[in-house]
């Protein structure tokens, strides 16, 4: 196994609820919240019960059976959603993050409630060294962390995704999405202030405090990017959150394709988040 991988066994680990606040503690502060033997990782979340609170609104989209499937989760933070689909039997799971202390929470997660999860510290940047691509891929609250959103969509449906992708995003600006045309004249100007207008929001210094906050996509945005990427939306169910299959480039597939190669060919030299 490379460096920065680890994999749990799927034995839960026996310790007792001190042992557990204990530990919880050490690993803190956590952004996902979880009952993990009976003690929650962040009871005072500022979102509330979060991620559940989230999952509730389209955990339907999920099929309850994943027997035979492969889910790769990309940026799992804490681990909840890759815990979550260990639950409904799914055969491997693959958790990727480039934090490493997100990835110590989330290993003791699955420990602790006897989930067997691969993980590996990487970003989505670096999923072509996985080598494989995953029947389902969860891609949750990383978009609009990353410098580069577009070209983690590109990677994203080049090296990862075989059927379908749940993407979730937080949106800022207009809920509305505007009809746009193919293409427009160089005298054209008006379009760029209809409200629905495919955009995105660029965060100089911070958001919420968080300096990591780059780029937040308006409704329209998130949906033009993820056609543009080559994924088919299927359905909505909530404000931030869509099921997508993969299907074919709204552009060129070679011109893209190009552009691609010359991109990753940029991340051993230092492309970060």
């Amino acid at each position: 196994m490379r460096a920065g991988s680890s994999r749990t066994n799927g034995e839960a680990r026996k310790l007792t609820p001190r042992q557990i606040e204990r530990r919880i503690s050490q690993l803190g502060p956590w952004f996902h919240n979880m009952n993990l033997g009976g003690i929650q990782t962040a009871p005072d979340h500022f979102l509330g019960d979060y991620p559940m609170v989230k999952w509730t609104r389209f955990s339907h989209l999920v099929p309850r059976d994943l027997k035979g499937m492969t889910v790769l989760d990309v940026g799992c933070n804490g681990g909840f959603y890759s815990i979550e689909m260990k639950r409904r039997g799914a055969d491997r799971i693959i958790s990727v993050d480039s934090d490493p202390f997100y990835l110590k929470q989330a290993q003791f997660a699955a420990e602790v409630s006897g989930a067997k999860i691969e993980f590996h510290c990487l970003s989505v940047y670096d999923l072509r060294q996985l080598n494989e691509r995953f029947d389902l891929v969860l891609f949750t609250g990383v978009l609009y962390h990353l410098r580069y959103p577009l070209l983690a969509l590109d990677l994203l449906y080049e090296h990862a995704v075989r059927d379908k992708l749940i993407f979730q995003s937080m949106l800022r600006g207009s809920d509305a999405v505007a009809a746009v045309d193919e293409d427009y004249p160089f005298a054209e100007r008006a379009i760029f202030q209809e409200p629905g207008f495919p955009c995105m929001y660029f965060v100089e210094h911070r958001y919420c405090g968080d300096p990591t906050n780059w780029w937040i996509p308006n409704r329209a945005g998130a949906e033009a990017m993820l056609r543009s990427a080559g994924f088919e939306i299927l359905e909505h169910p909530e404000k931030e959150v869509y099921l997508c299959r993969k299907g074919r480039r709204a552009i060129d597939y070679g011109r893209s394709r190009d552009v691609l190669e010359r991109a990753e060919q940029l991340i051993p030299l230092g492309l970060r988040d």
